[in-house]
Formats: structure tokens, C-alpha cells, sequence
């Protein structure tokens, strides 16, 4: 295997943990919409699985295309801004479309996201490609998102790495009541997995999640308040060298 093999598996394990996680709460129930202009050939049986992976390293701002083992392409993406992270786990192209909207450019590939519509699109904006621009979306030169959109069918797997600590990026970050994130999923599998939280692991901070994080907190004798904080993070055994 080469070198390239190896960044793709490595990936791959990674995430391993949190692909069962994700598949055994979401299950089947997303359907594939299929746009009405939609003339690609690329589109699948339900039953079936894609030959292709992508995969997004955030670090780096680039997307990868992977057949098997072989690395087909890789292409320069811009990404969501500090204020609008994009959505780090294992997710699934369910939705194509060649005019999704004005600002998404000449192509669209909705990603199953379960807390917000995140897709790789192209853009009317090409000098924000290579930086963090988006509101989490990831935008692709139109040239690009073309060849990428003809090649991938539905239920194409795309692996979003954000850094060394799983849903977390690169860094713990101050979760508040209405958050939508990759921290709040991962902070609702903490508690779940401690008997807390009996919610669908959604990555939206509502009401049961806030319940279940007070009861946690008066349980630990942390502050009782609905912040997810440096503390709280410890107290789940969510650390920064994980």
C-alpha cells in the first residue's frame, strides 16, 4: 500500500468509532432526492455503495478523492469560519442538484448532516477558495465541482477531519443552549454513554440535552449552569490529548 493508501486507512480508523455511533442513531431514514434537472449518470441504487471516498482535511483545506485505494484527485476547498465551523464526522452525499441557489455556483452534493443543510458546492466567490469563508459549507472552484459532481454518485462516503481530536477540531470550544456543532454531537455521546442524555445524537444543544447536562452537573458538583465549559469537557473525559 502506498503512501497515499495509508493517510486514506488511517482516516479510516479514525472515525471508525464514530461511524457506528452516527449509523446506529441516524439509520436509514434519509431519503436521496434526486433534482429534476439532475442528468448525471452517476446516481445509484439504494442497495448499493460507492466505489469512490472523500475525504476533507480542514488543516490543510483539501479535498480528496479516493477510488479503493488510489487517490484520483485532490482539489484546494474553502471551509466554514471559526463562527460557522464546518461539520467534522462521516457523512453521506444524499442530495445533487446543478442549481441549488444563487452564491452555491454551478453544482450542489447535500451532505446528511443531521443539525443544518451543509453540502460541497461550487461558488460565485472563487478568491475565497484556500481559506476559512464559508458558513460551513465547502466550496469548490465551479471547474471543479463539475468534474467532482460527474464522478461521485449518491451515499458517496465523505470523511471530514478536523484535527486530532475527533468531533472536536482542533480545540474544546464554550458550548451555549441552541449550538449546532461537531462538539455538541460529541458531548451528547458522552452522556449518553453515561445513562444521561436519551436523545437522538443530533448535534443540536436543546432542551433534552440541557436537561441531561444539568443532571450530570449536580451529580459531578460542577456549576450548575448550561454552559459547557473546560471543566464540564473534563468531567466527561473529553480531553485535549485524546
Amino acid at each position: 500500500m502506498n503512501d497515499r493508501g495509508y493517510k486514506k486507512f488511517g482516516l479510516i480508523i479514525f472515525y471508525i468509532l464514530l461511524i457506528t455511533v452516527l449509523y446506529a442513531t441516524m439509520g436509514d431514514n434519509q431519503k436521496h432526492e434526486i433534482s429534476s434537472d439532475d442528468t448525471s449518470e452517476t446516481s445509484i441504487a439504494a442497495d448499493q455503495e460507492s466505489e469512490y471516498d472523500i475525504f476533507i482535511d480542514l488543516t490543510e483545506s483539501m479535498l480528496y478523492l479516493f477510488k479503493g485505494d488510489e487517490l484520483v484527485k485532490k482539489y484546494v476547498i474553502a471551509q466554514g469560519k471559526d463562527k460557522s465551523p464546518s461539520p467534522i464526522g462521516v457523512w453521506e452525499i444524499v442530495t445533487k442538484a446543478r442549481n441549488w441557489g444563487t452564491g452555491f455556483g454551478t453544482r450542489w452534493m447535500g451532505l446528511n448532516v443531521p443539525w443544518g443543510s451543509y453540502g460541497i458546492h461550487g461558488t460565485n466567490r472563487p478568491s475565497s477558495i484556500g481559506r476559512m469563508a464559508s458558513a460551513g459549507c465547502f466550496r469548490m472552484h465551479n471547474s471543479d465541482v463539475e468534474e467532482l459532481y460527474d464522478i461521485v454518485p449518491y451515499k458517496t462516503k465523505v470523511y471530514v477531519y478536523g484535527g486530532p481530536y475527533r468531533n472536536l477540531g482542533s480545540h474544546l470550544q464554550v458550548l451555549k443552549p441552541g449550538d449546532r456543532k461537531s462538539h455538541v454531537l460529541e458531548v451528547q455521546v458522552r452522556l449518553k454513554a453515561k445513562g444521561y442524555y436519551e436523545g437522538a445524537l443530533d448535534g443540536i444543544y436543546g432542551e433534552g440535552m440541557k436537561k441531561a447536562l444539568l443532571e450530570f452537573k449536580k451529580d459531578m458538583g460542577l456549576p450548575y449552569h448550561h454552559n459547557v465549559d473546560q471543566e464540564t469537557y473534563e468531567a466527561l473525559g473529553i480531553l485535549a490529548f485524546e
